[in-house]
């Protein structure tokens, strides 16, 4: 999704402006980095974060009404660094933060998904805002799990967490 300028001297809108690659990139652990320097400053990072796009093709790009520039990401942009678990059953609310302190509430517009990773091992993601997701950190993981729960579908007993009424699936249950 690319925003539209309207030019205040002939009127009709032009796009911003393709600045190619960046040299920016985020690392699996959710590092930026700007030609292989880890960014220090966490304010920047983080108004970087605010113009962040990804398009259909799945490229992310730092979007401004005057310029964008692609940008790599290792995985995905953001890391769920904290769990916040508010009420019980299928009414609690299941709250993270991100590494960048962004605050998402696993809803049907924010779903949780897990899938295997290169090892087997569970890949648990969150949607965070506009195709931007979060990758759960471990620890993080571990306490969905702790709050999880079986729950019966199509035939199957499914173990998963409840979120603000919308059940997330981590997994089946062996028999």
């Amino acid at each position: 999704m690319v925003m539209a300028l309207k030019d205040s001297v002939s009127g009709p809108p032009r796009l911003p402006i393709d600045c190619g690659d960046l040299g920016i990139r985020i690392s699996r652990d959710g590092t930026w980095y700007t030609n292989n320097s880890p960014i220090g400053r966490l304010p920047l990072v983080k108004l970087f974060a605010t113009v962040l796009k990804r398009d259909g093709a799945g490229q992310y790009w730092l979007v401004t009404p005057a310029e964008r520039g692609r940008i790599e990401v290792e995985d995905v942009p953001f890391i769920a660094v904290e769990l916040d678990i508010r009420g019980d059953g299928r009414g609690q609310e299941l709250v993270f933060r991100t590494n960048l302190d962004e605050i998402v509430i696993a809803d049907r517009d924010h779903p949780l998904r897990v899938e295997a990773g290169v090892d087997g091992g569970p890949r648990p993601y969150l949607h965070v805002r506009d195709g931007l997701e979060a990758r759960l950190a471990r620890p993080v993981f571990y306490r969905l799990v702790e709050a999880g729960c079986e729950q019966p579908i199509g035939g199957a007993s499914v173990f998963g967490a409840w979120s603000r009424e919308v059940f997330f699936p981590l997994g089946t249950v062996a028999a």
